[in-house]
């Protein structure tokens, strides 16, 4: 109890005295103070509801099933919508401008926390969300030292971590000896602008020699360039493989089309690819990726640190295989590939 003179009236000493009594100062109530003070902390935290913004940068499967394994991330943690939960979705159209408007959007409308899904809509938020103190779970982030959101993999940023898609391309490259063992070429069709794809394609080139394949590739900048692109690049090789490049994935049909007028496969980064037509992949289950981002999000609405949460490779992958198409291009399905595989048809 704090007194502001030692000399003061004595009537005023005894008001001040009573006064304090009557607020527990120094009475009874006073060890009751911190333990009504917890109880109402857990109560608050009980019936707050948490508003999450997601964003995700294009319309596709793939980008899809990332938001719906983010949100049972979240839910499995007990952040459910509609509960505990508002989600505030927002797709940016393949559109960087609309992208950094919806980050904005999520800043004004004082989330707290974001949930990017691919490497545009991730930068978009963090350009945003960093000065604002809001914090950023990222997903199907392939490269995402080199997008600037974290120093090195297995750390965290500056108020951002989250769990990248980087293909397993030793895997895939398994697959398609595998599958094609006279295959000498293989084509990547990719969009310029991405990071992501000139990363993904450094590790194809950088491992190419130990499977005995050249690897061919071509850009684009715009979806408009893509069916010549991608007819001239099935005329080269002996088949192409697919990235989880957004701009070719949204215009997938058309280089099935123009690989199926060539007679060569096309084998996916993940399963959607393969549902669409890809022979198949041993690549990325979105969904689990998906959730493994949701749960570190959980882990933030929860309080844990988000500089603690160190980024990360998504843990699953799987075999996906279309028998469909297999069996139009009269390619045979290895037994040691048959046993463990997921089989999907168009």
């Amino acid at each position: 109890m704090k007194t502001k003179k030692r000399s003061i009236f004595a009537a005023a000493a005894l008001s001040l005295v009573l006064a304090l009594g009557a607020c527990g100062g120094d009475g009874a109530k006073t060890p009751e103070a911190p333990e009504t003070q917890g109880q109402e902390q857990s109560q608050d935290q009980e019936t707050k509801t948490y508003k999450v913004g997601i964003t995700q940068i294009a319309q596709h499967a793939s980008l899809d099933n990332c938001r719906e394994g983010f949100i049972q991330g979240l839910a499995e943690a007990g952040y459910v919508e509609g509960e505990n939960l508002e989600i505030i979705y927002q797709n940016a159209n393949n559109d960087t401008n609309i992208a950094t408007s919806i980050a904005q959007q999520f800043v004004a409308q004082d989330v707290d926390l974001m949930g990017a899904i691919a490497t545009p809509s991730a930068m978009a938020c963090y350009g945003a969300g960093r000065d604002a103190g809001i914090p950023l779970i990222f997903c199907a982030v392939s490269d995402p030292v080199a997008a600037g959101l974290v120093p090195e993999m297995g750390q965290a940023g500056d108020g951002v971590t989250g769990v990248s898609d980087l293909i397993p391309v030793e895997k895939q490259l398994d697959l398609v000896k595998a599958m094609l063992p006279e295959a000498a070429s293989i084509g990547i069709l990719y969009n310029t602008s991405e990071p992501n794809s000139e990363t993904q394609i450094a590790l194809y080139q950088a491992a190419a020699p130990d499977y005995g394949v050249e690897i061919v590739t071509s850009g684009v900048t715009a979806a408009n360039e893509i069916p010549l692109a991608a007819e001239r690049l099935a005329s080269q090789v002996s088949c192409i493989v697919n990235l989880t490049d957004n701009l070719i994935v949204e215009n997938l049909p058309v280089v099935l089309e123009k690989a199926s007028a060539a007679e060569i496969p096309v084998f996916g980064s993940e399963e959607e690819q393969v549902k669409n037509g890809c022979l198949a992949s041993e690549g990325l289950d979105y969904v689990a990726l998906g959730k493994q981002t949701g749960a570190m999000a959980a882990k933030v609405l929860s309080g844990v640190d988000i500089s603690t949460i160190g980024s990360e490779y998504v843990a699953e992958s799987k075999l996906t295989i279309n028998q469909a198409v297999a069996d139009t291009l009269g390619i045979t399905v290895p037994e040691e590939l048959a046993a463990r595989a997921e089989y999907t048809e168009q």
